[in-house]
C-alpha cells in the first residue's frame, strides 16, 4: 500500500491538533458535571484564568419569570413632535417670520398660520432647516409639516430597538444570567429571566424611563396656592414631597444624554448615600459654562418629571462631574446609578403579561432530559459494541468526546439550554455514529472483496466521505433554516442540532480515524473482524 494514501497519511500537526481539541473540549465541558453552587462563585473569581462556565439553563429548565412589555411608542412620538415644534419656533424666529398657533397636529405633524402671505416662499427652506425628511403642505397661509409614513415606521422601529438595547443593559447589570430579550410584534418586548422567581426589582427598574435633565430654577422655587407659572417655565413636584412644586425653565440647560458614568457613592459631608456622575467632554464643558454663569442660582436635577434635588450653585464646577443628593437609601442610590448608566428609555414600558415558572417544573424537565440522554447514549453504545466490537469501542470513545465538544461549544458561546435544546442533543447522539457506521460497512465490503486491511480502510474512508458530507451538510442546512426563520424554542433546537452535527463530523472523521490508524500501525493485525 502506498504511503501517500489519504487514510495512512495523518500529518503530525493534525494529530496534535486533534488531541489538543479533545483535551480542551473535556476541560471546558467539565464544569457541567459539577453543581452550579460550586461553579458560580468560581466563575466570578477565576473566569479570566479558568474555564468554569457551565451551560446556562433556560426558563423551562430552572424556572424564573416571563414578562411581556408594551412600548408606548405614542409618548415617544409626542416628544419627537414637540422637539419639531421647538425647532420650528427657533427657525421661524431666526428668519423673522411671523406666525400664529404653532402646535402639534394629530400624531404625525405640526402646523401654524403665517401672519404675512409673502413669507410662504421661505417655508421650503425653513422646512429643510428643521428636518429635510418632513413633507410640507401649504393651503393659503396654513402650513403643515408632516412626517411621511416611511419615516414614521423607521422611527418607531428605532424606538423598539433602542428600548430593547436599554432593557438589556439594565437587566444585565442586575446579575440576571442570560435573560432572553427579543421583539414581539410591532410594539412589544418579550423578556424571560431564568432563575428570577420575584421580578419586582426588574419591574421597578423597567418602570422608570430614567430621562434626566438639568434646569435652572425660577427665583421663587416653590409655588403657593394661586401663584401663576411665569411664561417659559413649568412647575414640577419634588421627588421626596410631591406636594411641593418647583418652578423650572421648560427648556433644559443640559441633557442626561451626555452622561458617561454614574456610580453610587457617599456624601463626605453628611455621610448619606448619593450618586456621583460624569459627563463626556461636550457635556462637561456645557456644565462648567452653566455653573460659571449662574453662581448663586438654584439648579434643578429632574428625573422622569420629578425634581430630585435643586441645590444652589456655590461655585463653578469645572471637573466634568457632579453629585446628586436626594435622601437616597443605599439600594435607591445603586438603582439610580444603574438607570443613568444604562441610559434613558425612549418610551415608557408597561407590563402587559407576567408569569412565574417554578423551579420544580424545571427540575423535572432537567431530570427527564438526563434520563433520556443517558438512555439514548447507552443504546447507541451497546449497538456499536454489538455490531463492530473493537471498532465500536473507538466509535463510542469518539461519541463521548463528541458530547464533550458539544457542551464545551455551548459553554463558550454562552448559549442557553432549553427543553428543545435537550431534544437536539439527544437526536445528535443518535446521529453521531452515522459516519462510523458508513465507514465500517464500507470497510466490510472492501474486505469481502479481497482487499488488504490497510487498503480496505483507506478505500472505506475515502468512498464513505462523500456520503458522510452530503448527509451531514443537508442536516446543517436544515438547522440553519430553522435558526434563521424560527424563534425561541425552535432556535434552541436548531443550535444544538447544528453544533452537534459539526462536532460529530469532527469526532467521527478525525478522532476515530486517529485511533483506528494507531491500532493498525502498532498492532499490525494479520486479520480483523468487523
Amino acid at each position: 500500500m502506498s504511503t501517500s494514501s489519504s487514510f495512512l497519511y495523518y500529518a503530525t500537526w493534525k494529530k496534535w491538533l486533534t488531541v489538543m481539541l479533545c483535551v480542551l473540549a473535556a476541560v471546558y465541558a467539565a464544569p457541567n458535571l459539577v453543581s452550579r453552587e460550586i461553579t458560580k462563585p468560581l466563575s466570578e473569581q477565576y473566569s479570566k484564568w479558568v474555564p468554569v462556565h457551565p451551560v446556562n439553563l433556560g426558563l423551562d429548565l430552572q424556572g424564573g419569570s416571563y414578562l411581556l412589555l408594551g412600548v408606548d411608542v405614542g409618548v415617544a412620538m409626542k416628544d419627537r413632535l414637540s422637539s419639531l415644534v421647538d425647532a420650528a419656533r427657533s427657525e421661524l424666529q431666526k428668519e423673522k417670520v411671523g406666525y400664529l398657533g404653532l402646535a402639534v397636529q394629530g400624531s404625525d405633524a405640526i402646523g401654524f398660520t403665517l401672519r404675512e402671505s409673502a413669507d410662504s416662499e421661505k417655508m421650503r427652506d425653513i422646512k429643510n432647516a428643521i428636518d429635510r425628511e418632513l413633507s410640507i403642505e401649504q393651503t393659503g397661509d396654513q402650513v403643515v409639516l408632516r412626517l411621511p409614513e416611511p419615516v414614521l415606521q423607521r422611527y418607531k422601529l428605532q424606538i423598539i430597538e433602542q428600548s430593547i438595547e436599554i432593557v438589556r443593559r439594565r437587566i444585565d447589570e442586575t446579575g440576571t444570567r442570560e435573560p432572553l430579550i427579543q421583539r414581539s410584534g410591532d410594539d412589544r418586548i418579550l423578556l424571560q429571566l431564568p432563575g428570577v422567581s420575584d421580578p419586582e426589582q426588574i419591574k421597578r427598574l423597567l418602570g422608570q424611563t430614567a430621562k434626566m435633565t438639568f434646569h435652572l430654577v425660577d427665583e421663587t422655587s416653590t409655588l403657593s396656592g394661586g401663584m401663576a407659572v411665569p411664561p417659559g417655565y413649568q412647575a414640577l413636584p419634588e421627588r421626596e414631597d410631591p406636594s411641593r412644586m418647583v418652578v423650572i425653565r421648560k427648556q433644559a440647560a443640559l441633557s442626561g444624554e451626555t452622561l458617561t458614568d454614574a456610580q453610587a457613592s457617599v456624601n463626605p459631608t453628611t455621610g448619606q448615600p448619593a450618586v456621583h456622575f460624569k459627563f463626556d467632554a461636550l457635556g462637561g464643558r456645557r456644565f462648567a459654562d452653566i455653573t460659571k454663569e449662574n453662581v448663586g442660582q438654584m439648579f434643578a436635577i429632574v428625573l422622569d418629571g420629578k425634581v430630585i434635588t435643586a441645590p444652589v450653585i456655590r461655585e463653578p464646577i469645572t471637573g466634568g462631574s457632579g453629585q446628586i443628593d436626594g435622601n437616597f437609601t443605599v439600594q435607591g442610590a445603586n438603582e439610580l446609578a444603574l438607570l443613568l448608566r444604562a441610559g434613558a428609555l425612549p418610551a415608557p414600558l408597561t407590563v402587559l403579561e407576567e408569569r412565574t415558572v417554578g423551579p420544580g417544573l424545571g427540575q423535572d424537565a432537567v431530570q427527564a432530559g438526563k434520563i433520556s440522554g443517558l438512555i439514548g447514549f447507552g443504546l447507541v453504545v451497546l449497538f456499536m459494541l454489538a455490531s463492530y466490537g473493537r471498532w465500536g469501542v473507538y466509535a463510542n470513545i469518539a461519541l463521548l468526546l463528541n458530547v464533550a465538544m458539544l457542551f464545551a461549544m455551548l459553554s463558550l458561546l454562552g448559549a442557553t439550554l432549553t427543553l428543545p435544546g435537550i431534544a437536539g442533543i439527544v437526536l445528535t447522539i443518535g446521529m453521531a455514529v452515522d459516519a462510523n457506521v458508513l465507514i465500517y460497512e464500507r470497510v466490510r465490503e472492501e474486505l469481502r472483496g479481497g482487499r488488504t486491511i490497510l487498503s480496505a480502510f483507506d478505500t472505506g474512508y475515502s468512498k464513505a466521505m462523500a456520503a458522510i458530507v452530503d448527509s451531514n451538510l443537508t442536516t446543517i442546512i436544515a438547522g440553519l433554516i430553522l435558526f434563521s426563520l424560527g424563534s425561541g424554542p425552535v432556535k434552541g433546537f436548531a443550535v444544538t442540532l447544528t453544533l452537534g452535527i459539526i462536532t460529530s463530523m469532527f469526532s467521527a472523521i478525525m478522532v476515530t480515524r486517529l485511533m483506528v490508524l494507531h491500532h493498525l500501525r502498532s498492532a499490525k493485525p494479520a486479520s480483523i473482524h468487523i
